[in-house]
C-alpha cells in the first residue's frame, strides 16, 4: 500500500487512513493467503495493486477543495496563478465561504456574505443603496474589481446576486502578481466568485423567501450529469425577488437566470458560464453631507428613506464565459478561458445631500447617470509539478488581457432651485423628468490591460519548507473624457509596471504553520490635470506594497489564523507651493488580525475573530493632515457567529457584530460613534418522507439600531429585519 500523504491533520482525515490502512493489511493477508494457496496448488499468483491516498495540497491546480468541517467554508481556496491550495499550505490569509452557507445566511447580496464575520472586513451596513460598499485591512473593494471563475471585469457591476456560485473566495491584502490588476485598481484585497457546477447526485431545489415589508423572492436551483461517465453536467439557477425593502417606501426588485455547462475528460475538462443579472431599486437611500460648522446630527429612524420615492436605479449585466483545461502529462496542465460582457445603467439621485444647520434642514437636489460599458476578458497559463533534485517546485505561469469600452452620460442637477426638507420628517416634491433615460450616449473612454505573470513554489525538507517567487508585468493604456464635458478634449494614458511578490511558509508541525510574504497590488497611475505645473505628466500604476507575517493553527476542527501586516499605498495630490502635481501622497495601514473557522464541536460551529488596524495618512498635501487615521477606518473591529444544532433538525444561529468609531474628515474633528449589531436566526429540517424541506428564519439588527453608515454619505444603517425561506429538495 502506497501512501502519498505527509500531511494528516484532521480526526477525520487520520481516521480514513487507519480505516485504509486497516483495509490493506486486510487484503495484503487474503493476497499472502492466495499467493501460498496458488503456488501450493501449482497456480498464478495473484497481484495486489497500490493504493494511493491523497490530500488537499495534491489537488488538479484548478480543482475545487472540499469543505471544511461544519461545511461553512471550505478547507483551502485557489489563489489565482498559483492555483488551489489547502488553508495550511496557504502563505496568505484566505477564507472561502460555501454555497451552503450562502444559502443558511439567506444572503441578498455579496456584501452580506464577505463581511458578516470575517474581522479585515468592514461593511457600512448601509441598504437601499446604488451599490453595496465594503472595504479589506482599510482599503475599499469596489464590486467591478471582483473576479468570475478567475476573469476581472465581468461581475455585475454594482450588485451581486450570490445564487449563482458555488464558493466566494477571499484574500485579504494585495494580490497583483496571483490575478493582475482589476480594472478599477483595488488594492485591499481580491475576491474571486465560483460559478456553480452540477454534482454527481441529481439536484432539484426550489426556495420560496419573504422578507418584512413585503418583498417575496424564488430561487430555482437544477443540477444534472449525462453521459456513460457523467461527463457532461447542466447546472441552472434562477432567482426572482421583488417588493418593498425594509427602510419605507423603497422597493427593491432582482432577477438572475445563469447557465453553467461542464465536459469532464479524462485528462481535459471545458466549461461555459452564461449569465443575465438585472437589479432595480425604486427610492434610493441616500447619505449626507455637513454644512461648515454643523455637528453631526443624530441618526433618523433607520426605515427613513432620506430620498424621494422617484428616485431609482436599474441596472442589467450579461456574460458568457467560457474556459478549457489539459493535462498534457499528469504533472503538467494547461489552461485557457475568455469571456464578455456588458454593462447597463440607468439612475436618478440625489447629487446634493446637505444638512445645514442643527434642526436638521436638509437640502437636497438630483442627478440623472446613464452608464454603458462593453467588457472582454482572457487568460491564458500552465501549471506543472517537477523535481530538482530533493526540491520540489509548482510552477505557474499566465497571461491575462482585459478591454472595456465606455458611454457615459450625466445630467448633474435637475431643479432650479435645491428642495429644502427635514432630516427627521423629510416631504418631497413632484418627481422629475426622465426623458434622459432615451437620450444617445456618447463614447466617454476605453481602457485596455495586460500582463504576463511567472510565479514557482519551491518546497524543502519533505515539504515542510515552501518558498514562493514571482512577478508580474503590468501593462495599463486608456483613454477617456471628461465625465462632465464630452466635448472637452480626450486625455491618453499609457503605461507599464513590473511587481515581484514571494512568500515562504514554514510548517513547523502538522498542525501549526508559520509564513511571511511580501507582494504588491498595482492601480493605474494617473495624468497631471490641466492648471498644474507638469500638466499631462503620466505616473506609471501606483504599487501598493504589504509585508505580513503570520501564524495558522488546525486545532481539531478549528482553524486559526493569527496576522500581522502593513500595507503602503500612494496617493496623488498637487504640492500647494510648487503647483506640481505628483504621486507623493502616501497612506500607511497596519493591523493585527485573528479569525477562527471550523467547529468547536460536533454540532457547534463558528466562524469570527477580532482586528485591529490603525490607517495613517503619513504623507499629505502641505503636511495636513498628516498622521490622521483615515476615513470610514475603525481601529477595531470584532464578530462573532455561531451555530449550533439544538435539536434534530433544529439550528440556532447568532451573529454580532462590533465596530469602533469612524472619521468622516480627513481631519479627525467628526466621527460617527461605534457600534454593536446583533443577528439572530434559526432553521428547521422537517422530518419528511422522500423530500428534504428546510425552513429558515433570521431576525438582523435585532435591536433596530439606529447609526450613520461609516461615511455620512453611506447613509443609514439597516434597520430590524426579518428573513423567512422554505427550501424543498425534490
Amino acid at each position: 500500500m502506497l501512501i502519498s500523504s505527509h500531511l494528516i491533520r484532521r480526526p477525520a482525515m487520520r481516521a480514513g487512513l487507519i480505516a485504509l490502512a486497516a483495509l490493506g493489511c486486510v487484503q495484503a493477508v487474503q493476497a499472502q493467503t492466495a499467493r501460498d494457496d496458488g503456488q501450493a496448488s501449482g497456480g498464478a499468483a495473484a497481484t495486489l495493486p497500490a493504493v494511493t491516498v491523497r490530500e488537499n495540497a495534491a489537488l488538479r491546480p484548478m480543482d475545487l477543495p472540499p469543505a471544511h468541517a461544519g461545511r461553512q467554508v471550505a478547507s483551502g481556496t485557489r489563489l489565482g496563478l498559483l492555483g488551489s491550495r489547502e488553508v495550511m499550505e496557504t502563505p496568505f490569509s484566505t477564507i472561502s465561504y460555501t454555497s451552503e452557507h450562502v444559502q443558511n445566511i439567506q444572503a441578498h447580496g455579496l456584501a452580506d456574505v464577505v463581511s458578516r464575520t470575517d474581522p479585515a472586513v468592514f461593511n457600512n451596513g448601509a441598504t437601499g443603496m446604488l451599490l453595496e460598499s465594503m472595504s479589506i485591512r482599510g482599503f475599499n473593494v469596489a464590486h467591478r474589481d471582483m473576479a468570475l471563475g478567475g476573469l476581472y471585469g465581468l461581475t455585475p457591476f454594482y450588485r451581486v446576486t450570490p445564487e449563482m456560485f458555488e464558493r466566494v473566495e477571499v484574500h485579504k491584502g494585495p494580490s497583483a502578481l496571483l490575478g493582475g490588476m482589476p480594472p478599477g485598481g483595488s488594492v485591499g484585497g481580491a475576491v474571486n466568485l465560483v460559478p456553480k457546477r452540477a454534482g454527481s447526485k441529481p439536484l432539484t431545489q426550489l426556495t420560496g423567501a419573504f422578507m418584512n415589508e413585503g418583498q417575496w423572492g424564488l430561487h430555482a436551483d437544477v443540477g444534472r450529469r449525462f453521459g456513460p461517465q457523467q461527463e457532461w453536467g447542466v447546472r441552472f439557477n434562477a432567482v426572482w425577488r421583488d417588493g418593498k425593502g425594509p427602510v419605507r417606501p423603497q422597493k427593491l426588485g432582482a432577477q438572475l437566470a445563469a447557465l453553467g455547462l461542464d465536459w469532464r475528460g479524462a485528462r481535459a475538462r471545458f466549461s461555459a458560464d452564461l449569465f443575465e443579472s438585472r437589479d432595480s431599486l425604486d427610492g434610493v437611500n441616500r447619505g449626507i453631507s455637513l454644512a461648515p460648522g454643523v455637528p453631526l446630527p443624530r441618526a433618523p429612524n433607520p426605515r427613513t428613506l432620506l430620498a424621494p420615492d422617484w428616485t431609482f436605479g436599474k441596472s442589467k449585466d450579461r456574460a458568457v464565459i467560457l474556459r478549457g483545461e489539459w493535462d498534457v502529462t499528469p504533472n503538467v496542465t494547461l489552461w485557457a478561458n475568455a469571456g464578455q460582457g456588458k454593462f447597463d445603467f440607468d439612475s436618478i439621485a440625489s447629487s446634493v445631500y446637505r444638512v445645514a444647520d442643527t434642526q436638521g434642514t436638509f437640502i437636497n437636489d438630483f442627478a440623472h447617470q446613464r452608464d454603458q460599458r462593453d467588457r472582454r476578458a482572457a487568460s491564458a497559463g500552465l501549471h506543472a509539478r517537477f523535481a530538482t533534485g530533493s526540491v520540489a517546485h509548482q510552477l505557474a505561469a499566465s497571461f491575462d488581457w482585459q478591454h472595456e469600452q465606455r458611454k457615459f452620460g450625466f445630467l448633474l442637477r435637475m431643479l432650479s432651485a435645491p428642495w429644502v426638507t427635514n432630516l427627521y420628517r423629510p416631504a418631497w416634491g413632484p418627481a422629475v423628468s426622465r426623458a434622459f433615460s432615451n437620450a444617445a450616449l456618447p463614447p466617454s473612454g476605453n481602457s485596455r490591460l495586460s500582463g504576463f505573470a511567472v510565479a514557482d513554489t519551491l518546497s524543502f525538507a519533505d515539504g515542510r519548507v515552501q518558498l514562493t517567487v514571482g512577478a508580474r508585468r503590468q501593462k495599463v493604456s486608456s483613454a477617456s473624457s471628461s465625465w462632465f464635458n464630452p466635448a472637452a478634449p480626450w486625455t491618453f494614458y499609457k503605461s507599464s509596471a513590473t511587481s515581484p511578490a514571494v512568500a515562504v511558509l514554514l510548517k513547523a508541525s502538522e498542525q501549526v504553520s508559520v509564513y511571511a510574504n511580501y507582494i504588491e497590488g498595482l492601480s493605474e497611475g494617473q495624468s497631471a490635470p490641466l492648471g498644474t505645473a507638469n500638466a499631462g505628466q503620466l505616473f506609471a500604476p501606483y504599487k501598493t506594497k504589504q509585508h505580513e507575517i503570520g501564524v495558522k493553527l488546525a486545532q481539531g476542527d478549528l482553524t486559526h489564523t493569527v496576522a500581522l501586516f502593513q500595507i503602503k499605498q500612494p496617493s496623488a495630490w498637487t504640492d500647494p507651493v510648487t503647483n506640481r502635481f505628483a504621486a507623493d501622497g502616501r497612506q500607511r495601514n497596519r493591523g493585527l488580525e485573528w479569525s477562527v473557522t471550523g467547529q468547536l464541536r460536533a454540532g457547534l460551529r463558528v466562524l469570527g475573530g477580532a482586528s485591529w488596524t490603525q490607517a495613517t495618512l503619513t504623507r499629505t498635501a502641505g503636511g495636513v493632515n498628516q498622521g490622521k487615521q483615515a476615513v470610514a477606518t475603525p481601529r477595531r473591529q470584532a464578530k462573532l457567529g455561531l451555530e449550533w444544532d439544538a435539536l434534530p433538525g433544529l439550528t440556532l444561529a447568532g451573529n454580532l457584530r462590533s465596530a469602533s468609531r469612524q472619521y468622516i474628515d480627513a481631519a479627525n474633528t467628526l466621527h460617527t460613534p461605534g457600534r454593536t449589531v446583533l443577528d439572530l436566526g434559526a432553521r428547521y429540517v422537517l422530518p419528511t418522507a422522500g423530500r428534504r424541506i428546510t425552513l429558515r428564519a433570521a431576525m438582523q439588527n435585532v435591536t433596530n439600531k439606529a447609526y450613520w453608515a461609516g461615511q455620512l454619505y453611506s447613509g443609514l444603517g439597516a434597520p430590524r429585519t426579518v428573513l423567512l425561506s422554505a427550501t424543498v429538495d425534490f
